[in-house]
């Protein structure tokens, strides 16, 4: 290969490397591409939410966003909870729940087991005492709302991932 066919190859290689980032950059707004889509989800993550303690629920995301690695889901879910009153202490140990068990009521703990499993769920399905735990410290209705709302922070996750959301700028009012 002459130096001039070498140089060529790289500067193709280089460019196509950029067009690849510049194509990542520029990402589809779901909101806007799919509005009622969006809309959809919105209300799916609404009645999810129904009759779930708030602390609870953001526990929940915060936890699901840590296994998807949902950088912009996490920030906005952390900042939530600080708002709805959630301790410094307790956001710091979501990740490492099981190793900081006095900091969460065995209710969470069920509900984090639960996340994990749901989140991780190719990993193995739902193990059975998991499942049971978690049917243990909530009523038939309460499960189903909180399997709910397990599956939408993932599919938020999902969303958020896809379509190269920053960890910043929510922009909800």
């Amino acid at each position: 290969m002459t130096t001039n066919a070498m140089t060529n190859t790289t500067t193709n290689a280089t460019t196509n490397t950029h067009a690849d980032v510049s194509a990542a950059a520029t990402r589809i707004d779901l909101a806007k591409a799919a509005p009622k889509v969006f809309r959809a989800l919105i209300g799916f993550d609404a009645a999810a939410r129904e009759g779930i303690d708030p602390a609870l629920v953001e526990l929940i995301q915060i936890r699901a966003s840590h296994l998807n690695h949902c950088a912009y889901c996490l920030h906005m879910h952390t900042n939530d909870a600080r708002k709805a009153g959630e301790s410094e202490d307790r956001l710091h140990m979501v990740a490492v729940w099981r190793e900081a068990r006095h900091f969460f009521t065995e209710r969470e703990q069920a509900a984090l087991a639960l996340t994990e499993a749901v989140t991780l769920v190719a990993d193995g399905g739902v193990p059975d005492d998991v499942y049971a735990q978690a049917a243990a410290h909530f009523d038939e209705q309460e499960l189903a709302h909180v399997l709910a709302l397990i599956l939408t922070i993932n599919t938020w996750n999902r969303v958020a991932l896809s379509t190269a959301k920053t960890a910043g700028t929510d922009q909800r009012r």
